[in-house]
């Protein structure tokens, strides 16, 4: 369901010569811009699948040539499923790892090997200890290693390397720089392993791992570029639309220093392997008719106009033939009759995606409406993954949606406590204890909460970057959060018997990394929806991480989806996808577009503004630095400048949506 909704956003046409993909010289063509072979996957979940399989078989390649198979493997997110796959083959499939030897191409420095951030636990906690690895063949990075002795531990990871006959299969990722392992930009094509500094922006890019970027090591040590083309297969993985650029650029642009990734390039059997999501910005999924005749669809129409209207920078309308036939569109006036006829349709079909009535507008024809005019009032759920993700996103239709008399429900699906300062916690937690005093609440009362601030206190003034909060503190930042989030439904007029805090169980480690979803987490989901039988749903699309909460709280609800679609009642039930603070939906990809008015939009940034512990300076901004307020509100007016840019009406701003089709 996930994959087929990728494929939906990400690759909206196929190639006229698709029937003979397996021809080297149509897929020579359409790779023609890619500098290192890259394999596009409809999910992670397959990508990784294949990548398991291939390490699979170069292990037993290797052993049955008498010696022991060395792999060079990373950590993160991206090569997650690539070890619940190998774990599976390993315990199911007899897949064994004796005859293994294993390295860790980076490692933070300095750090305490059990500390949560740690490679070193992370790849022995996700992947290590489920295998038959005997110890003494593991060689991860050591992070505890003394300033002074560091050039020669780093040698003797060279020699070590070389001593096993070299690396016959390198696992990478690729950080928001460009990085692998990490070797920054500006790293030599001839580095070795050695100790560096981290770039500010992965820095940044890596302080919710640390509760904040001053507390990301400054240095790691990692693995150089020439030690990682030394392996005998390479194999890089990236999943989600925030891998989408570096990505492109690493595969299409001149391999150059500023960008390490680009460096596969120079290998003989380097290979990029990614999802829809992260193939996005490829030429040969961005703008396919560029490199070859593609089959001309309606949605892959809408998206090579507003592609040539952006180039150009002109409304839909003024476009000619000549500028179709000037940018590699020529054969798409000719299939469809000129620019004029073309130019209108689109129009129309993005005017159509326009509307003021976000739940449908009664006694009205709703025949070139994104939705549909009956039921009115509908049951609207709102899924928010963490408790502001729905009016930082779609505030100004929620609001709409209250004001015009529909049932609004709103689903907070996970508590967002790890977001809340120490700060705060201690401040609510004094507030609760002079509200006792002053309204001379029994001794044992207070004493008891004297005991929690000082068990509390305590606790923050001695409590290390990797240590997980207790679980009185969790709560008590889970509560904070709770209390914004009814302060912010109440200023939308949503009733306080609809605003549902699920907790999804998954979520609840007190730490960064979460848990898998699992039955109790859908379960939880599908009771709801079950329960109020919603003719509308919304929930957050992002598709960036696919380990992120966002991402697990979507993939949650598809599966929940799932098991209620046969319900009568679901097939009157809408499922529309809205986008968080990071990213927004192409122009093209817009199915329902809603106009905010100036006096919506400073409705929506007070609802934003009820969840003060996310303001000035929150705990995961990532490497943008403005509020989400500001980031919100410069989404929705550019997408309005967008719209006006093509010739529709000018807004203020606007909320974009894109709907899911289960049925």
């Amino acid at each position: 369901m996930v994959e087929a909704f990728d494929k939906k956003i990400s690759n909206p046409g196929k190639f006229k010569n698709e029937v003979a993909k397996n021809d080297p010289y149509f897929k020579a063509l359409i790779t023609k811009n890619e500098k290192i072979p890259t394999d596009v996957y409809d999910s992670s979940n397959q990508g990784s699948n294949i990548v398991a399989a291939e390490i699979a078989d170069t292990i037993k390649d290797v052993n049955s040539k008498g010696r022991k198979c060395v792999l060079c493997l990373t950590v993160g997110s991206a090569p997650a499923e690539v070890y619940t796959g190998l774990i599976r083959m390993h315990l199911q499939e007899n897949l064994s790892f004796k005859d293994v030897i294993v390295f860790g191409v980076m490692e933070f420095f300095p750090i305490n090997a059990n500390a949560i951030q740690s490679f070193s636990r992370n790849i022995n906690e996700k992947f290590i200890r489920h295998i038959d690895l005997p110890k003494e063949q593991l060689f991860l990075l050591n992070g505890e290693q003394s300033q002074e002795g560091i050039h020669r531990y780093c040698q003797e990871i060279e020699e070590k390397i070389t001593s096993f006959g070299g690396i016959d299969y390198q696992l990478l990722g690729i950080g928001s720089t460009g990085h692998i392992g990490f070797n920054e930009p500006g790293s030599a094509l001839n580095s070795l392993t050695r100790l560096v500094s981290l770039d500010d922006t992965t820095r940044t890019s890596l302080g919710s791992f640390f509760r904040g970027k001053d507390n990301v090591p400054a240095k790691a040590m990692t693995l150089g570029i020439k030690t990682i083309l030394s392996a005998k297969k390479i194999r890089l993985l990236a999943w989600g639309e925030a891998k989408s650029s570096v990505i492109a650029s690493a595969v299409e642009n001149k391999f150059s220093e500023e960008l390490p990734a680009s460096f596969l390039q120079q290998h003989k059997d380097a290979r990029i392997v990614l999802d829809m999501a992260a193939g996005a910005e490829l030429t040969r999924i961005k703008t396919p008719w560029l490199i070859d005749a593609v089959e001309w669809n309606d949605r892959l129409i809408r998206k090579a106009v507003v592609w040539l209207c952006q180039k150009l920078e002109k409304p839909i309308l003024k476009l000619t033939d000549r500028d179709y036939s000037d940018n590699g569109m020529g054969d798409l006036i000719t299939e469809k009759g000129g620019s004029y006829s073309i130019n209108i349709k689109v129009f129309n079909d993005l005017q159509h995606t326009i509307t003021g009535w976000p739940g449908g507008k009664p006694n009205s024809d709703d025949s070139k409406r994104p939705e549909r005019r009956e039921p009115f009032p509908k049951r609207v759920i709102i899924f928010s993954p963490h408790p502001d993700d729905d009016v930082i996103s779609m505030g100004g239709t929620m609001l709409r949606l209250v004001d015009h008399g529909h049932d609004v429900h709103v689903a907070y699906q996970v508590s967002g406590n790890i977001a809340v300062s120490d700060s705060d916690a201690l401040r609510y937690l004094e507030f609760v204890r002079d509200l006792q005093i002053q309204m001379g609440c029994s001794a044992e009362s207070i004493a008891k909460i004297d005991h929690l601030k000082e068990k509390t206190d305590n606790f923050i003034k001695n409590k290390r970057n990797d240590a997980t909060d207790l679980y009185e503190i969790r709560k008590i930042k889970s509560l904070i959060r709770v209390g914004e989030a009814r302060d912010a439904c109440r200023y939308a007029n949503v009733k306080s018997a609809n605003v549902h805090f699920l907790n999804l169980p998954f979520y609840e480690t007190g730490e960064v990394e979460k848990n898998p979803i699992g039955k109790t987490d859908i379960k939880i989901i599908s009771d709801l929806i079950e329960k109020i039988k919603p003719h509308q749903i919304y929930a957050a699309g992002d598709l960036s991480d696919p380990h992120g909460t966002h991402r697990v709280c979507l993939d949650a609800i598809f599966e929940a989806i799932d098991e209620l679609k046969h319900e009568s009642w679901m097939k009157d039930c809408w499922v529309w996808l809205y986008r968080g603070a990071w990213h927004e939906w192409d122009i093209h990809q817009v199915e329902m577009a809603v106009p905010i008015s100036p006096d919506e939009l400073m409705r929506k940034r007070t609802a934003i503004f009820k969840h003060q512990s996310q303001k000035d300076g929150a705990m995961f901004l990532g490497s943008d630095n403005r509020e989400f307020w500001q980031r919100a509100e410069e989404r929705n007016r550019g997408t309005a400048k967008i719209y006006d840019q093509l010739g529709m009406a000018e807004y203020e701003a606007i909320e974009a949506f894109v709907r899911y089709e289960f049925l």
